[in-house]
């Protein structure tokens, strides 16, 4: 049988990557594949760096727990195409979430309007949702 939770478990574990990563989380979205893990060095180029809004991900409900306010950045570190993302502690070096980065409505991680950027180019963030399993 497969374990199962009930959707308070599920809720408070969710709620519990926010306060794990903290307030003032940092998502850099770079090029190229993903790290195997979080643990490992990071890879592709950085195209852009957000400080998230300090209370940046909703209270979690039936499960999932989606981005809040609005992540976007008004001038992009460098151009290509987006294809990961990173989410930091404050440091901006302790990575605690990764995963991969499409146009908004490609199934990606993490969406955003255009995964082509150029240096200096504003982006917004447009999904970012997490899902609890064991339902």
């Amino acid at each position: 049988m497969t374990l199962q939770y009930s959707v308070a478990i599920r809720n408070a574990k969710l709620d519990a990557v926010e306060t794990t990563i903290g307030t003032s989380a940092v998502l850099k979205i770079r090029t190229g594949a993903a790290p195997a893990d979080c643990a490992t060095a990071d890879s592709g180029a950085v195209l852009a760096t957000c400080s998230l809004p300090s209370d940046w991900m909703a209270a979690a409900s039936g499960g999932t727990k989606a981005k809040a306010g609005t992540w976007e950045d008004t001038s992009a570190d460098a151009t290509g195409t987006a294809a990961h993302f990173r989410l930091y502690a404050s440091d901006g070096t302790t990575c605690h979430a990764q995963g991969t980065v499409t146009a908004t409505g490609g199934g990606g991680d993490l969406t955003v309007d255009n995964v082509s950027f150029a240096s200096g180019q504003a982006f917004t963030v447009t999904g970012f949702t997490l899902t609890a399993g064991n339902a």
